[in-house]
């Protein structure tokens, strides 16, 4: 199968694990050994300020810590926009790319159009998300920037399906429970 590494994975309607109901998940690394990616759509209520303040410098003031994923919730990742993407720990898409997990000195990053900071990731072993796309768990989309940094986080996965198209356009139409329709 081809690397994952810059799409987007987002929940089919009927994903019901209460971890990824509904999520668009960016990967950020696929290949044999498995895959691992950031749940875009997940801000929690603490600041970055309050939460991690070594990387208040990094963000806007007023930026949400999301979560991440259910794996490591004691693990920081930061994505972030790079003007010089070779500064980063490795580039995702474009010029989005991973924050070096250790910074001396925010300077060394360049300047960052934007960065967001997660607390866990998503994880999945070898051929793991392989199975899980055989079983339609996940459609791929192409990730964009405005995806990686959108600030209504709450309508992401109907804005990627309907981007979409077709029948994918009309899930994104499905309410929260399709068993209260």
């Amino acid at each position: 199968m081809r690397s994952l590494r810059g799409q987007l994975l987002v929940a089919a309607p009927l994903l019901t694990d209460p971890n990824f109901h509904r999520t668009v998940i960016l990967v950020g690394e696929h290949g044999e050994v498995g895959a691992m990616g950031v749940v875009l759509n997940r801000p929690s209520n603490v600041t970055v300020n309050d939460a991690v303040t070594a990387l208040a410098g990094i963000t806007r003031d007023d930026e949400l810590v999301h979560v991440g994923g259910p794996v490591q919730t004691d693990a920081v990742v930061v994505l972030a926009d790079f003007v010089e993407p070779e500064r980063s720990a490795g580039v995702v898409f474009g010029t989005v790319g991973f924050v070096p997990g250790e910074i001396d000195d925010p300077d060394d990053l360049g300047e960052l159009r934007e960065a967001r900071v997660y607390v866990g990731y998503a994880g999945w072993g070898p051929g793991q998300l392989e199975n899980e796309l055989d079983e339609h768990a996940w459609i791929v989309a192409e990730a964009t920037r405005d995806d990686v940094f959108a600030t209504e986080t709450e309508h992401l996965w109907s804005r990627v399906l309907r981007r979409l198209g077709g029948t994918y356009a009309v899930l994104a139409l499905l309410p929260d429970d399709p068993r209260l329709n």
